[in-house]
């Protein structure tokens, strides 16, 4: 799932954008609302099939955003018989509850979980962007420049089309981030519905936009289905 962009607006606060690509036939996400988990409040919308999420943030000061698969699409070598242990969207809120960024990825237990990438935010000292993958057998780690960013799943995009997004994003004019950077969401393409950022494939397609929002007076989410 998913095409992810980052904008860093000053150096201690931030755009970042997630479309959501789906099968159609998944169940519909929660809007997302305010939860009080293990102590830890957490914004997110929530998954209607495994109850985790591919969003959210937390008043651990971090965001955290998923997208399925690692480097390539493992679905082309997995094993069909192969069995999950547990959702990444709960990954995804295990993370955000945790006091140390570092010391969660560390310390959490992936094996046998599916492949997946992080961005995640995280501003309890200096801002930090961060990738993580896991990639089923070894985790990788990397901080990133604080300049704008673009991810889009390797499940659904090869290399080729990866490429092709990140050159659309780097011409894209952004004269009012907030505003453009949702216009590149819902427009950004070459008139084939396959690759474009608002995806319709077959049966899997974009089915939501979120965007959260990082300003000086706090942390906002804000959430649009996309009707197919």
């Amino acid at each position: 799932m998913c095409t992810v962009t980052y904008i860093p607006t000053t150096k201690n606060n931030f755009i970042l954008t997630s479309s959501r690509d789906v099968p159609f036939s998944r169940e519909k996400a929660l809007f997302p609302k305010k939860y009080k988990e293990d102590s830890t409040e957490i914004t997110y919308p929530k998954d209607g099939k495994a109850g985790g999420t591919w969003i959210g943030y937390s008043d651990k000061k971090r965001l955290i955003c998923l997208l399925n698969g690692g480097f390539e699409n493992h679905y082309l070598t997995a094993s069909p018989t192969i069995k999950y242990r547990k959702s990444r969207g709960i990954i995804v809120l295990d993370l955000l509850k945790c006091d140390t960024i570092s010391i969660g990825l560390n310390e959490i237990n992936l094996v046998q979980i599916e492949p997946f990438t992080l961005v995640i935010i995280d501003w309890n000292d200096n801002l930090e962007l961060i990738e993580f993958v896991w990639d089923g057998r070894k985790k990788h780690f990397k901080k990133l420049p604080q300049k704008k960013h673009i991810w889009s799943s390797a499940t659904l995009y090869d290399a080729e089309m990866r490429q092709m997004r990140k050159n659309w994003f780097s011409t894209w004019k952004l004269k009012d981030i907030q505003r453009d950077i949702l216009k590149f969401h819902h427009h950004a393409g070459n008139g084939d519905p396959n690759v474009s950022v608002i995806l319709k494939r077959g049966n899997v397609g974009t089915v939501s936009i979120t965007q959260v929002s990082k300003q000086a007076d706090g942390v906002s989410m804000n959430y649009e289905e996309i009707k197919r």
